[in-house]
């Protein structure tokens, strides 16, 4: 997995170059030489969400619903 340089101007191979993002490489759109965007491979969560695997990791406070003071003139 590489990165690539695609000169604007050369569509014709523009979607080799799109098959190859999509294998894993990046590719930079440039124009006149200089790099402009680049189109990179989406990236795929690994396995499936298990339900409740952040159990205990979140801790809301009792009070987070509460009136805050700060706003207490806007009530």
């Amino acid at each position: 997995m590489g990165e690539r340089a695609f000169e604007i101007g050369n569509e014709s191979r523009l979607l080799e170059f799109i098959r190859d993002a999509a294998r894993g490489d990046d590719l930079i759109l440039t124009d006149g030489g200089e790099p402009i965007a680049r189109i990179i491979p989406i990236t795929r969560a690994k396995g499936q969400r298990e339900f409740g695997s952040a159990k205990g990791l979140i801790h809301m406070a009792d009070d987070f619903d509460a009136p805050l003071d700060d706003f207490s003139d806007h009530m």
